[in-house]
């Protein structure tokens, strides 16, 4: 017997100002299947699974759910038909707690309508040692670092203990043992037969978890593929349209001169047990050259990067020495005169400037190059960003459409043009291809390579080793706030580093 599928999409099509987000898009979903979801950023992806969650209400076609038409007038409509997404862009109320987040708008209550905090705290508990996380239900959600919340969504979406559940990226900022704690929260969730709408960019996690996989190319269908019957490869090239090459490196030279030098640069940790963030790191950077920071969470490699960049809470003690001059920055105003930029791992809540146009978001930080006498040229911040938004090949309809219409990567194109725009030596890279589909990181390895055969300087962190290992000179392995080794391309391995970040 044919099976009934759980979801049908019967021609869904949405408009964007400007932009044709989605056009004619059918295709079905069966009953406690995980089905993955696969395209390009800008491929329509996530807002298809806005349309199928609530979020957005005004579209074309038909959606079916369980064989009845049905259209969402809002998330409350979606969550009652027992539909729940984690969202790839984090959605947590940073002032209140983690269980009241889990919680939020469906609050655990005693008589007589009494907010039950105790009874959140334990449920949330529950839900994150479901996880195999420490996190504490009553720590704010707003001091948790990018991976922690992104355990907080997950653990929100699993509440709702819903018939269907969309799973928007939901790794991206997870270590190796977190994705592995989630794979194993999947399977449960598949045995109890629910229903996982899977979008990733990562093909081992989409062949591993998937039983079919569907495919999207600027917002059209492209096929649906039974997962045994298909290979990487041909995903990707229906992802793309395209043969996608291997990553290449391009020729270039690491200078003799040291443009970055580091000593026994140390940040303490007031309160904490053991005392300190990082401790005693050194090293030195060459120009042109890529030096990657590897390392588990809590490893110290964004902290390594704002201190740097002067953007931790504390001073570190140390040395930065940058062209043979010591430096201090205490504020990323003064990094950024010095010559340092930085790409922050959070996109959304420290990259972005969600109110502003796409061309304001590329020029924030170069306004003094556009000024004429006292005021600021338009022409010259419209050129300006425009340089940019070839330069980088960002898709969008104009430098005036608003930033958070674009999809994750050419958001993180922008925000990466807005700091080449400052003309820095060294540019800090904090997991920068987070979310970013496949076509995308390898336009980014090659403009981070060109680049880098120009003369700039860079420093990567990423939770993804074979990134590292293609696109880095150099690794330096950090752990629990220490520098354990530093391997050079040649002699990097995963299994030497993954030793080096564990032991």
């Amino acid at each position: 017997m044919p099976i009934t599928p759980i979801i049908e999409l019967k021609a869904i099509g949405k408009n964007f100002p400007g932009v044709r987000a989605l056009s004619d898009i059918s295709f079905s979903v069966r009953p406690g299947e995980l089905h993955a979801i696969c395209g390009e950023n800008g491929a329509g992806k996530s807002t298809l699974m806005k349309i199928l969650s609530g979020v957005i209400t005004d579209y074309e076609g038909a959606l079916t759910i369980e064989g009845e038409d049905v259209r969402f007038s809002g998330t409350a409509d979606a969550e009652r038909a027992s539909i729940s997404i984690i969202h790839q862009e984090l959605n947590l109320v940073e002032q209140l707690s983690v269980a009241a987040n889990i919680f939020l708008g469906r609050e655990l209550t005693v008589f007589p309508a009494r907010r039950d905090d105790r009874a959140m705290n334990r449920s949330a508990a529950a839900l994150l040692q479901s996880l195999e996380c420490d996190i504490s239900p009553t720590t704010l959600a707003g001091s948790l670092r990018v991976g922690d919340q992104q355990l907080v969504e997950i653990a929100k979406a699993l509440s709702l203990r819903s018939r269907i559940l969309i799973m928007d990226e939901p790794t991206s900022a997870l270590t190796e043992s977190e994705v592995a704690r989630l794979y194993r929260v999947i399977a449960k969730l598949l045995n109890d037969e629910t229903t996982i709408l899977y979008i990733s960019h990562k093909m081992d996690e989409v062949f591993r978890l998937s039983n079919r996989i569907t495919v999207l190319r600027d917002g059209r269908f492209i096929a649906t593929r039974n997962r045994e019957d298909t290979t990487p490869d041909e995903i990707t090239r229906l992802m793309v349209g395209r043969e996608l090459s291997s990553h290449e490196s391009i020729p270039r030279n690491v200078a003799d001169d040291c443009v970055l030098e580091v000593q026994a640069l140390s940040l303490a940790w007031p309160g904490h047990v053991r005392g300190y963030r990082l401790k005693d790191i050194s090293f030195k950077l060459g120009r042109g050259e890529i030096l990657g920071i590897a390392g588990l969470m809590g490893a110290g490699r964004t902290e390594l990067l704002e201190c740097l960049f002067g953007a931790s809470d504390l001073a570190p003690s140390g040395k930065i020495v940058l062209e043979g001059k010591p430096i201090a920055p205490r504020h990323p105003s003064e990094a950024c005169r010095y010559g340092i930029a930085l790409v922050t791992e959070d996109r959304k809540r420290l990259g972005l400037f969600p109110e502003l146009s796409v061309g304001k978001n590329i020029s924030m930080c170069s306004l003094h190059q556009t000024l004429t006498g006292l005021l600021i040229s338009q022409s010259k911040e419209r050129t300006a960003s425009q340089s940019m938004v070839q330069k980088l090949q960002v898709k969008t309809a104009s430098l005036a459409t608003g930033i958070t219409t674009l999809s994750g990567g050419n958001q993180q194109k922008c925000i990466l043009g807005r700091w080449l725009l400052t003309n820095p030596k060294v540019l800090l890279l904090d997991d920068p291809t987070r979310g970013i589909d496949v076509g995308a990181k390898a336009e980014l390895y090659r403009l981070i390579q060109t680049l880098c055969s120009e003369g700039l300087s860079v420093i990567v962190t990423s939770s993804e080793m074979p990134e590292l290992l293609a696109l880095c000179d150099r690794i330096m392995v950090l752990n629990e706030g220490r520098q354990t080794a530093i391997f050079d391309r040649a002699n990097a391995t995963q299994q030497l580093i993954m030793h080096a970040a564990a032991s």
